[in-house]
């Protein structure tokens, strides 16, 4: 029989599988100079590589997002973690950019399982006050394994070469895919404390038309295109623009993100959590003051060609970008109907994908191909987080604005 799992010890659960996700995710970045040597490809056609990622990524995330809102959501997992892993062990055995992109399709497959159905399962063990603070946990899984995957890659590379990186990161996920299978999965809407019905397509729908949710998702899209396409060419523009070596620019973003990641996140989402019990808005503050603080930043880094200048604004806008990790997160969560969920993680993991980092890495690339100069191309990144903040900062005034003539019996718009 199941057993039912305590809320904390789910959300470690989940929380460890997602660490392996987004180690699996950038070990490619880690390797990706003495791959693109190796293989000879361009600049273009190694951006492209990650594009096919989040083909696999986007395009099945709404197949996922119907599933989850319907039929067991820890076979779904289980599934999702095999298919990523066995994509990241493939990849090591790669011999040409055809055969790597069909690989790196399956690992964008496996992990839109995985993104698409975990946060509801959080969703449904943790009560609203909580709830952010607990994927919040969840979601600093994205520094630390983005920081296991520069530094585990590039240890690899350095001492058995760019396949044994794949290899070590892929074998763990096969073993641990069946993790969830023995446990009780929490019923959808329990904290609730409602029946929560299955929806009809019409209703996924209808998230489209809710202003709150297109607000966050637009804002997220233009945040996505620039960290996306930045955590793919961050290290090969420390090697290529200031010299330094791979592997000593795998170990720079491997320390940074794991320290001014752990950091942002923590404090961006467990002071967002404290500032929610005051203003309904805070989270949404949060969001868009943080990215608009670390545009300058980020020009700052691209601009200098002094290294040590570089590297210190790289980090200072590493952590100004993951204080809305969490937020973000749990508004769209909270944007939505309770039986709408997954749907609406599916949704945004299309979205954010599709018309923000499914391309723009592969942009930077050709950008370079054209210009010879990858330190111009990069500038178009901090652009973007310019748009991203403007979207989040007019949530969060709308948020206000609704509180305002919900205090004074008038209701939100529709």
């Amino acid at each position: 029989m199941n057993r039912n799992l305590p809320p904390s010890r789910l959300l470690f659960i989940l929380t460890g599988l997602n660490l392996f996700n987004y180690l699996d995710r950038y070990i490619l970045p880690a390797v990706l100079a003495p791959l693109k040597g190796e293989l000879h490809i361009s600049s273009g056609a190694a951006g492209r590589i990650n594009s096919a990622f989040m083909l696999g990524y986007f395009l099945t995330a709404p197949f996922f997002g119907y599933l989850g809102d319907r039929i067991s959501r820890k076979w779904l997992i289980a599934i999702g973690i095999f298919i990523w892993s066995l994509g990241t062990v493939l990849t090591g055995f790669a011999t040409g950019i055809g055969v790597l992109l069909f690989y790196r399709v399956l690992v964008g497959v496996g992990e839109a399982s995985y993104a698409t159905i975990s946060p509801g399962l959080i969703s449904d063990a943790y009560e609203p006050a909580r709830r952010n603070n607990a994927l919040t946990i969840f979601y600093v899984a994205i520094p630390v394994g983005g920081a296991l995957g520069y530094g585990l890659g590039g240890l690899m590379e350095h001492h058995f070469g760019w396949r044994s990186a794949f290899f070590c990161a892929g074998v763990p996920g096969l073993l641990l895919a069946l993790v969830l299978l023995p446990f009780r999965e929490p019923a959808r809407g329990q904290t609730e404390g409602r029946v929560v019905e299955k929806p009809r397509l019409k209703d996924v729908l209808r998230i489209f038309l809710l202003p709150d949710f297109n607000l966050v998702i637009w804002g997220y899209v233009a945040y996505t295109f620039s960290l996306g396409a930045f955590a793919y060419w961050g290290p090969f523009y420390l090697v290529t623009v200031h010299g330094m070596s791979n592997h000593t620019a795998d170990l720079f973003f491997s320390i940074v993100l794991f320290v001014a990641g752990l950091m942002g996140t923590f404090l961006g989402g467990f002071a967002a959590t404290a500032w929610q019990k005051r203003t309904p808005a805070a989270y949404a503050w949060v969001l868009g003051l943080s990215v608009l603080a670390a545009v300058p930043v980020a020009f700052a880094a691209f601009l200098t060609t002094n290294t040590v200048v570089a590297m210190s604004c790289l980090a200072t806008a590493m952590f100004l970008l993951f204080l809305s990790t969490g937020p973000v997160n749990t508004l769209i969560i909270e944007s939505v109907p309770v039986n709408l969920r997954a749907s609406a993680m599916a949704i945004s993991i299309f979205m954010i994908h599709l018309f923000g980092d499914f391309r723009s890495s592969e942009i930077v690339g050709r950008l370079d191909d054209r210009w010879h100069s990858l330190q111009k191309a990069v500038l178009i990144l901090p652009s973007v987080l310019i748009l991203s903040g403007l979207l989040w900062l007019g949530l969060a005034i709308r948020t206000v604005r609704n509180a305002g003539r919900a205090t004074e019996g008038e209701g939100p718009p529709p």
